[in-house]
């Protein structure tokens, strides 16, 4: 590629406007952290990480029930997009999740039990955040 600035694996334009990779993107070790919350499912958590694991509490959610958390992380902007999904600790299938609202700082997160009976399970939800032009 001509123009081109080698970053690790990836590969960046002068202009910035295009990024090619040859192999997988994601953030180092240092940028990943982990939590778990302590009291409730609906107990709030702090991670200030670009990348992590949020480890639910184990206390039932019934059936066809949401419940809302908030995550307060210092890297998050307004500009970001969080993207989420339930990694492990969980019924296959039993559970969605999302951001139902988001601000410098912090997020909320929406856990909701679609197995069709009541599950106590401690869910762990990977959180990525893709940073946005500040």
């Amino acid at each position: 590629m001509s123009n081109t600035k080698a970053t690790g694996v990836a590969y960046l334009d002068p202009e910035f406007t295009t990024c090619y990779a040859s192999e997988e993107i994601g953030y180092a070790l240092a940028g990943q952290g982990a939590v778990t919350q302590e009291t409730s499912k609906s107990t709030g958590v702090t991670l200030n990480a670009s990348m992590g694991r949020i480890t639910t509490n184990g206390a039932t959610l019934n059936t066809l029930t949401n419940v809302t958390f908030t995550l307060t992380n210092s890297l998050i902007s307004v500009k970001d997009v969080i993207i989420l999904n339930v990694s492990s600790g969980a019924t296959s299938g039993a559970y969605n999740c999302w951001i139902s609202s988001m601000s410098a700082g912090t997020c909320t997160i929406t856990l909701r039990n679609i197995s069709g009976g009541n599950l106590s399970e401690a869910v762990v939800i990977n959180f990525a955040i893709i940073h946005g032009a500040s």
